[in-house]
């Protein structure tokens, strides 16, 4: 019902959550269950700011019972991506960095599928945001480069991930270079400063926000 005919199964999933608050509120797993059910139809709804009411709520809940489970970085992960869908890039990007990749980083090591969607996803919300700065680019590109480089290893070079990871950098590249012709075009060519403007790929790599575990 929840899939071929969310509309129908809204109220029901809401009832069972008020149910579930008023009978069951120690019962931290049903209520979790209940606010994901929702959650999830809210957003087939299109219903997506009451969606990510609930989903601050699971993350919140998760981060109760253990900050470091698979459970929690998931939902912290789809937190990111509703906030980024909503185009609220800033929260989005913060989130990330300062708390879920860190905590993805320890517990399930980079290699892990899970944490190098994270990793993808903050590139990408630096990326895509329509206010990015080639400091924000910049930030980028060793993080994108990291994810292509290990899918890479893991994968294989032919993996779809794979291949959406290394699209994203080229597109990431694009940008990169659309930003430093643009700043070249206003400063001038005779001004000598402008040959410092950094170029894809001309800065060390290894420098974002998340620092790694060395292999």
């Amino acid at each position: 019902l929840l899939k071929s005919r969310p509309e129908e199964a809204l109220p029901v999933l809401e009832a069972n959550l008020e149910l579930t608050r008023k009978h069951f509120s120690r019962d931290i797993d049903l209520t979790l269950r209940a606010q994901t059910n929702l959650a999830a139809c809210f957003f087939s709804l299109e219903k997506f700011e009451k969606s990510l009411v609930l989903m601050r709520e699971i993350y919140k809940g998760h981060l109760a019972r253990s900050p470091v489970s698979p459970d929690s970085i998931a939902a912290g992960f789809n937190l990111s991506t509703q906030l980024s869908r909503l185009e609220r890039f800033d929260e989005g990007r913060t989130l990330l960095r300062d708390q879920v990749l860190p905590v993805a980083l320890r517990s399930l090591g980079a290699d892990h599928s899970i944490t190098l969607k994270i990793m993808q996803m903050l590139a990408w919300n630096l990326m895509v945001n329509p206010e990015s700065t080639r400091d924000d680019l910049l930030e980028a590109e060793p993080i994108m480069q990291d994810v292509l480089k290990r899918r890479r290893r893991v994968l294989g070079p032919a993996h779809p991930d794979t291949v959406r990871s290394k699209k994203s950098l080229e597109i990431l590249h694009e940008k990169l270079m659309a930003h430093v012709q643009t700043e070249l075009a206003w400063r001038g060519h005779s001004d000598p400063s402008a040959r410092d403007i950094p170029t894809p790929s001309s800065r060390p790599k290894g420098t974002s926000g998340a620092e790694l575990p060395r292999k």
